[in-house]
């Protein structure tokens, strides 16, 4: 720009610039005294009247005002009805009412006499919404004239480009009653299409406590409210979950829909609360995300391309979810690895730090909620210190009975395969398992199981055992079933028969106080247990090792988690050879069972004690029984007190 430093000239532009502002301000307050001028003399029934028309022209909606109406031109150009209702349908309950409805006006159309509405503003409005059983609701007589209204060729000349909604709310029912939902402190803005055929709302609200930001918009308004294809995109963004759509949506007769999908949220069983979904069990369940590939029809969803993350485990494949009375949901899926340990981990069937089983009631409300059809395959599969390899998995739960079923799991170096079912009986739960555990490492197989590492080897193990209780000890009290355990080339840990028979076969009283140490192999391993109400009793129980062979009869409560068995102990030796037997007793906790030999066949194999038990029944032998106990055992003199008594028939067994 060049600049004239000519003091004529620039003399001469100060003063057009003066005369321009004059003119402009005088405009100004010639306008400004037109509208001060016309708030007075403006026929305000005609632009009330003017304003209602609009309205209805705009939106094709109708509606009443019971209460006062106010107009103001200036210094805000609107007009604002109070107590406001829709006409048509129920009077008592209208399908919308609000607190003041406030058009705003154009201010240069209205200078000239013209009414145009800029937009209009519902204060406190309350939007109430009941869908019948055949889908239609309150609300299908209005959006069917609001079509009409905006279809090509309609005699609607004027329009609106905002409605914005504050401190609304929105009832919702269906026609059964089974969803009922209320949103509170609505704040939107609804871009109403008036220049293109678009539609959009964004704004907030309130649901279930939360404050909720949301969005939703609309390709083709027009023919989204005909119920043809239209695009649709949804946000709804809470502090427990964030949702995303993007789509089309149709609804010829009911709803359509299809598109992309986005779920995630930061713990999933806070989200599934806030929905009203009751969460399963009470471990897991945190971190969540999904994406998927959405079709809606009605009440189903189906989802394909699906990739789901839940507290780490992530997963792909299809699933299936519908809600005709009752939830549905379908699912195949396929991992790399899973972690059950967040599911299991609140599980306990043993007190903590007891040896008594939990007597903790259980939880089974979660199996009313939903239908469950799932099948899961996994290259690796991790329950707490367990690992299972390749493993195809099946869930089925139905009307409150769950039955998971193992096609086939690679575990403890072997393959399983079995079923597992448990089902919601008043306040007890009824639970039946059958498994085979086909060439395991028992050593790992039966810690887990039983709890005791003291068995190794390989072998198989077939188990099909039900109970039922409200808690874990109660099914233990009420345990039913069989248990086959086959094994072969390994070792019971925690004594050594041979080495024992060797040398209570040379001294039977030399003493059994290494009985609990060492360890003993076996080629084959047989045992059968049937339990009874929650006592095992072994019908066959045969280890066969190369120096020695062990059977047991007895019993093993469950309950109480202790042994009864006895047993009796040989040395393998050559065909006709006088064996060596030693009877055995097993008693005590599982996991630390006391095993000591049978006192009266000890004493009896001692060629210098054997005849002390026929002697201890005359009473003039005592003294001659104690001073011979004292030189075998090497013991302190025998009090009186303990000497047998030939009389009440009772005897003293030592550890020797």
């Amino acid at each position: 720009m060049l600049i004239d430093d000519d003091p004529r000239t620039m003399a001469q532009g100060m003063k057009r610039l003066g005369i321009s502002v004059a003119a402009i301000l005088g405009v100004a307050v010639i306008g400004l005294t037109g509208l001060i001028s016309m708030s007075r003399l403006l026929d305000h029934d005609a632009l009330r009247d003017a304003v209602e028309t609009q309205i209805r022209t705009v939106t094709g909606l109708d509606f009443v005002a019971d209460g006062r109406i106010d107009v103001s031109v200036f210094p805000g150009s609107y007009v604002s009805f109070h107590d406001v209702r829709i006409k048509g349908g129920d009077a008592d309950a209208p399908a919308l009412s609000v607190e003041a409805l406030t058009a705003n006006l154009r201010l240069f159309p209205l200078l000239m006499q013209r009414f145009q509405i800029a937009d209009v503003m519902l204060l406190h409005p309350h939007i109430r919404v009941r869908r019948a059983a055949d889908g239609r609701s309150n609300w299908t007589p209005f959006m069917e004239t609001i079509a009409r209204n905006m279809k090509p060729g309609a005699d609607n000349p004027l329009s609106f480009s905002e409605i914005r909604i504050q401190n609304g709310e929105l009832s919702y029912e269906d026609g059964d009653g089974r969803i009922s939902e209320n949103l509170h402190g609505i704040d939107l803005s609804l871009a109403w299409p008036s220049i293109s055929r678009s539609f959009a709302a964004t704004g907030q609200f309130d649901w279930r406590g939360e404050r909720v930001d949301g969005s939703i918009s609309l390709g083709d308004f027009l023919a989204a409210l005909s119920g043809e294809r239209s695009g649709l995109k949804i946000k709804v963004a809470s502090p427990r979950l964030k949702f995303a759509f993007d789509g089309t949506v149709a609804n010829p007769v009911s709803l359509i829909m299809e598109g992309t999908l986005s779920a995630d949220s930061t713990s999933l069983r806070e989200a599934l609360r806030w929905i009203g979904q009751p969460p399963p069990g009470s471990g897991g369940f945190d971190r969540f995300s999904l994406k998927a590939r959405a079709s809606v029809i009605g009440s189903s969803v189906a989802l394909t391309n699906v990739n789901i993350e839940i507290d780490g485990n992530v997963a792909e494949g299809v699933m299936t979810y519908a809600n005709n009375g009752r939830q549905t949901l379908q699912a195949t899926l396929a991992a790399g690895t899973l972690d059950f340990t967040p599911y299991v981990k609140t599980i306990r069937l043993l007190a903590s730090g007891a040896r008594d089983w939990n007597r903790q009631l259980f939880d089974l409300r979660a199996l009313s909620a939903t239908d469950l059809d799932m099948r899961l395959s996994a290259a690796k599969v991790i329950v707490g210190s367990t690992r299972l390899g390749k493993t195809a998995l099946g869930a089925n739960l139905r009307n409150g009975s769950l039955a998971l079923s193992i096609g086939e799991a690679q575990i403890y170096d072997g393959v399983a395969k079995g079923s597992f079912a448990i089902s919601h009986a008043e306040e007890a739960a009824d639970v039946k398992a059958q498994f085979q555990l086909i060439d395991v490492d028992l050593q790992a197989c039966v810690s887990d199981l039983f709890g005791t590492g003291r068995l190794s080897g390989r072998g198989n193990l077939n188990v099909s055992l039900e109970a039922r209780g409200s808690s874990p000890y109660g099914l233990a009290q009420s345990l039913d079933g069989t248990a086959v355990l086959n094994g072969h080339d390994g070792a019971i840990s925690g004594f050594n028969v041979e080495q024992l028979l060797k040398r209570l076969e040379r001294r039977p009283l030399s003493g059994g106080g290494s009985f609990r140490s060492g360890k003993t192999p076996f080629d084959k391993l047989n045992v059968t247990l049937n339990f009874d109400d929650g006592v095992a009793v072994a019908t066959d129980v045969r280890v066969e090792g190369p120096a020695a062979r062990l059977t047991l009869t007895g019993t093993a409560s469950v309950p109480s988690r202790d042994y009864d068995l006895k047993g009796t102990a040989s040395l393998t030796s050559a065909a006709g050879a006088d064996n060596f037997e030693l009877p055995f007793v097993v008693q005590g906790p599982w996991d630390d069972p006391l095993v000591f030999p049978d006192p009266e066949s000890l004493i009896r194999r001692s060629k210098a004690s054997a005849p002390l038990l026929d002697a201890v029944r005359d009473r003039r032998a005592r003294d001659a029984v104690r001073s011979v106990i004292e030189r075998l055992t090497d013991h302190k003199p025998v009090p009186e007190a303990a000497v047998p008594d030939a009389a009440s028939g009772s005897g003293t067994s030592h550890s020797n």
